[in-house]
């Protein structure tokens, strides 16, 4: 049988078959044993074959996992040298952010967008809570829009608290798989309670799936919330660490940055102190945002400002 992984918490996953029918499954063993650095095998997210048990207990066995387009990955917060994936197989990622309660950093977001932009996921920046905004904030949310904008990020201000902007997310998730990430705090579960009222219910349907042996309380969930249209709700993220970019590869995925590479004076140019450098050049006559820069410099120079 061929289904979806739409819930992990451990060593124990929940898959859904092609009938839309649910299957808690472990992982044949064989398949934990590769020398993976990640600290889970599986993700949400992962497209697999798997075989029903006939001991009577309504369990199945993964035994293939198809390869992954792509997916989200980050430094693993409980084994140093492991990564995590967040989610495989997206068609694009929403990043909630917000600007007051709790401030998003410009470090995380750009993080987010780098390791999205190294997978080729599309990203659309969504700024929540904006009932908090005074007008000076408003001002200040619509220059950081028009900077992401200018490099071709789709942006959004929305309130949950006043239910703004809902129909437009609602737009963008329809017939797509959705991964829906940020900062603890930052109004995911409330846009996922409006975007979709009856998932409470969904989610007490399926709440009996649990992996008691597995000390974790961190892992991410699929829902179907029309057909073929699919969200991805992930714990908040507190750290979101570079995986797996070489320093000297790094402005490729930077998109300002990006159109500039050939016009350096050495191909392989960091940008940081080199002579005839295109991209210091653009910073420097304001064609390249100096608050990227500083963001790229941070993640180049292997800073642990990961927040």
């Amino acid at each position: 049988m061929k289904g979806i992984v739409v819930k992990s918490t451990g060593s124990w996953y929940l898959v859904r078959d092609t009938e839309g029918k649910l299957h808690r499954a472990r992982l044949r063993g064989k398949f934990k044993l590769k020398g993976m650095k990640v600290s889970n095998p599986l993700a949400v997210g992962d497209r697999v074959e798997f075989d029903v048990e006939t001991t009577g207990e309504d369990t199945a066995v993964i035994h293939h996992i198809e390869t992954r387009e792509n997916y989200i990955i980050r430094q693993s917060t409980h084994k140093s040298a492991h990564t995590h994936i967040i989610a495989a197989n997206l068609d694009q990622a929403m990043l909630i952010v917000t600007l007051v309660s709790p401030r998003t950093s410009f470090g995380f977001i750009d993080r987010f967008l780098v390791t999205a932009e190294a997978y080729d996921i599309p990203t659309i920046i969504v700024y929540n809570k904006t009932d908090l905004y005074d007008d000076q904030m408003q001002e200040y949310q619509r220059q950081i829009s028009h900077m992401y904008e200018q490099i071709g990020y789709k942006t959004m201000a929305v309130s949950a608290h006043n239910n703004e902007g809902i129909d437009d997310i609602k737009e963008l998730l329809h017939g797509k798989t959705t991964l829906l990430s940020g900062h603890s705090g930052v109004g995911k579960s409330s846009l996922i309670n409006l975007i979709v009222p009856d998932l409470e219910l969904k989610t007490s349907e399926i709440s009996g799936f649990s992996d008691k042996g597995v000390h974790t309380t961190t892992f991410a969930e699929m829902f179907e919330i029309d057909p073929e249209t699919f969200v991805i709700d992930t714990p908040g993220i507190k750290e979101l660490g570079i995986v797996d970019i070489p320093k000297n590869e790094l402005g490729h995925f930077f998109p300002e940055m990006r159109k500039l590479l050939n016009k350096c004076r050495f191909n392989n140019c960091t940008h940081f102190n080199e002579p005839g450098c295109a991209v210091v050049e653009a910073v420097r006559h304001n064609e390249i945002s100096l608050t990227r820069y500083e963001s790229y410099l941070s993640m180049l120079m292997g800073d642990d400002n990961r927040k």
